[in-house]
This record gives structure tokens, sequence and C-alpha cells, in this order.
């Protein structure tokens, strides 16, 4: 069982929904310490005083505001957890939106939102059908960790999942970062969207979507214990340089196709008529220019002969 991260009611209008807040996520990376290589012992984080020159446990330990460089101000986590703010105690919805009206750069972790006890069975229930029938989600506000959150909350296999959320002004401005504008072709769009077509999925369910590197460092991990050799991989290959655009969108949907066992053949787009008669223009004017190089370079030859050749004296 998960352990309780936070605990407080949702306020819904005039209706309370007393709840504990656990984590959704579990985390199955591998974690390593830092070591002194030397003889393997671990390398541990201190807490030092810069005045006193030494260790100091937690007890001792608290915030503090630096307000200016030499100026700090102490704040309590007693001070922090009374301030006169609704959310303290509460996640209170502010408002029902379409879930597709949220930009999802805004949403961060997920929380299950567990009911605390029989008394919030039933208004919890009836929050949980509301949101399913009315196809929105709500948007709250509470406050954790010394601040104000915003929050969205969704219904997931019967149970009400709250999503920590970006405000708006935390978002930064994409728009320095696209590219400028470059000219596509109708069939290069198309064969994007057959791409797209080809790589369409009802769910995320496979081989494909594992965690590869975790499986390998556990190999990893294993074949040390057993002081043997880590079992071999293969060299992922580098993404290579987009020359042609077209090319690189066939070779990718045929292997979509191989991928699902259909027929991968990559059917060439037909060229255009001017740039053949480029290509067939070309080797002429190389050819030409082969034969004038020649007949200057035999001229030369004889008109170098002439001048050479020894005068007859006369009689």
């Amino acid at each position: 069982m998960p352990r309780t991260v936070w605990s407080g009611a949702i306020s819904f209008g005039l209706v309370t929904v007393p709840i504990h807040v656990v984590s959704a996520r579990e985390d199955h990376s591998v974690h390593f310490h830092q070591v002194h290589l030397e003889d393997m012992s671990r390398v541990r984080v201190r807490k030092v005083c810069e005045i006193e020159d030494r260790e100091v446990p937690n007890a001792e330990i608290g915030k503090g505001y630096q307000l200016t460089k030499e100026r700090i101000i102490r704040v309590l986590d007693e001070e922090l957890r009374e301030m006169p703010l609704p959310t303290a105690k509460a996640i209170e919805i502010e408002a029902f939106v379409p879930l597709e009206s949220i930009d999802p750069i805004q949403i961060g972790d997920g929380y299950y939102l567990q009911p605390d006890g029989q008394v919030a069975a039933k208004p919890y229930t009836l929050l949980r059908k509301a949101l399913e029938r009315s196809s929105r989600v709500a948007i709250a506000k509470y406050a954790w960790s010394g601040r104000e959150r915003l929050g969205l909350l969704r219904v997931r296999d019967n149970v009400i999942v709250l999503h920590a959320m970006h405000w708006a002004d935390e978002i930064r401005d994409p728009s320095e970062l696209k590219p400028e504008d470059v000219k596509l072709t109708k069939d290069e769009i198309a064969e994007a969207e057959h791409l797209i077509d080809r790589l369409t999925r009802d769910d995320l369910e496979g081989a494909e979507f594992t965690d590869r590197y975790t499986q390998a460092v556990e190999a990893l991990i294993e074949a040390k214990r057993e002081h043997r050799e880590p079992p071999a991989v293969e060299e992922p290959k580098a993404p290579g340089k987009v020359v042609d655009l077209m090319a690189a969108l066939q070779e990718s949907v045929a292997k979509a196709k191989a991928s699902r066992g259909e027929d991968a053949t990559i059917h060439e787009m037909p060229k255009k008529k001017t740039a053949a008669k480029k290509t067939a223009k070309a080797p002429a004017k190389k050819t030409a220019a082969k034969k004038t190089t020649s007949s200057k370079k035999t001229t030369a030859k004889k008109t170098a002969k002439k001048t050479s050749a020894p005068k007859k004296r006369s009689a």
C-alpha cells in the first residue's frame, strides 16, 4: 500500500470529500550510491554550518529566505502551515473544462485520491460519477510544500486522479524556437500522413514500450555479481543526415509495414520531366567540353612541332 503524501479534503461547492493523497507512480529505475573508488566505501553528503564548521543534525535545520547578501529571514514550517489560505486544508475546485482545452505541457505528476473512510464514500462517488457523465475535468487549487498550486482532477478506473499543473506564466513562450518557414510538397505531406496511419495503434502495450535501459543496467549488475562478461548489446545506429526527405519517409513507411507483416515494397514516386531533361543535357555538355579540350590539345601539339622543326640551310 503506497504511503499517504497529504491528507485533506476536496471542496466541491458546499460538498466536502475527505481524502488521502497517494502517489500514482512507481519508480522502477536502478539507483546508485556515490562511492570512493579506491576502497568502494560510501561517500555521503553532510550538512555543515558555514560559521561553526560542524555537521548540523536535521533537528537544527530550518528554512530561511535570503533578503540581501548579508541578511536571511527565518521562516518556520508552522507559519507556512497556518497561512490563511483555504487551499491549505482542501483541494478547492474552481471550474470544470473539457480536457482538450488543457495544454498537456501544463500537466505534471499524478496522484490517486482515496476517500477517507466510509463517510467520504458517498460524496466521493458523487463527484466521480458527475465528472464521468459531464465528460469534463475539474480545475482546482491546493497548497503543498509552502506554495499554492494548480491541479486537474479526472477519473481513471473509478478513482479520482489529481494531476499537478503548472501556472500559465510558468510555461515559456516557444515562438523563438520555431524554424524558419520552409516549403513542403503535397507528396511529402501525404507520405508523412501515411506514416502516421501506419504507426497508429489503440494502446501502448507491447515490447517496444518497455524500459530497455533499466533492463540493460540490471543485466550489467547481474553479470558483475557473477563475475562474467555482460551480455552483448547491439550498437545503436546514429541518426543519419536527411538528404532526401521523401525517400526517408517511404523507407519509414516500409519498415512500419514490415513490422506488421505487410507488404513492405517501396513504390518510387514518378520523377518530374524537367528534372529528366536536365539530367539528360548534363552529360552532353560534358562530352562537348571534352571534345573541345581534346581538339585544342591536338592543335597545340601540331603548332609546337612546326615551331621546333630545324630550318633548312641555303646552299
